[in-house]
């Protein structure tokens, strides 16, 4: 199964050492079958997370059926676009990735579960990605490093060891200040342990290592 990698970055990577990360969520589920991933301010995001879920929740008492990623993503865009162009209201200072799944239809009648990555930012525009970083001043080039690195038919081990990857470029502490969530089929949203996202860096940093020193023994026997 193809997978899409989104990754939301912060200007600020540090937290205060009496603070828990874990009570600062960048991470967050709209409705049964979408995730939203911020970054900007939390307060921001926090009202138009809100306003987003009771758009959910009044299309599905509306349509009796549960809203699609792309209808949430348009729904955000067009509040976001609303905020910019109304007196006594100030653009809201956030970009988001919305993810979840759609059914696409095969050419032998069936179907089967497509994953669906889209972004919006403040100035109220939204588009489809495969691949996606949004926030932080080195989103450009990670986005870049995701162009390299993204193929298709991504397996799931593969699109999380490429999200740790662009996420130990600009975050410090390794697992520590990182979260990752999974989005699988339906919806469900499964946020890694730390354990489980440290043990990945460990491999990461590891490789990385032995490549350094494959390297200096190459051009020492030169």
């Amino acid at each position: 199964m193809a997978l899409f990698v989104g990754v939301a970055l912060d200007n600020y990577y540090y937290l205060p050492r009496l603070q828990d990360p874990r009570t600062i969520r960048k991470i967050v589920s709209i409705d049964e079958s979408s995730v939203l991933a911020f970054a900007g301010l939390t307060a921001d995001a926090r009202v138009l997370i809100n306003k987003t879920r009771l758009e959910a929740q009044s299309y599905r008492l509306t349509c009796e059926d549960a809203p699609s990623v792309e209808y949430l993503a348009r729904y955000i865009a067009r509040t976001q676009q609303r905020y910019t162009q109304r007196g006594g209201v100030r653009p809201f200072g956030i970009a988001t990735l919305l993810a979840g799944f759609v059914q696409d239809e095969e050419g032998d009648g069936s179907s089967s579960s497509k994953p669906v990555l889209y972004q919006t930012d403040p100035a109220g525009t939204h588009s489809e990605w495969k691949a996606q970083v949004i926030g932080g001043r080195n989103a450009k080039s990670l986005r870049e490093f995701l162009e390299k690195n993204w193929e298709e038919g991504l397996e799931e081990a593969k699109a999380v060891r490429m999200g740790v990857q662009a996420l130990l470029e600009v975050v410090d502490s390794g697992a520590k200040n990182m979260e990752i969530c999974v989005v699988r089929a339906g919806g469900a949203k499964s946020i890694m342990d730390e354990k489980d996202v440290d043990a990945i860096v460990k491999q990461i940093e590891a490789e990385a290592e032995e490549g350094k020193t494959a390297t200096t023994t190459a051009s020492s026997a030169e």
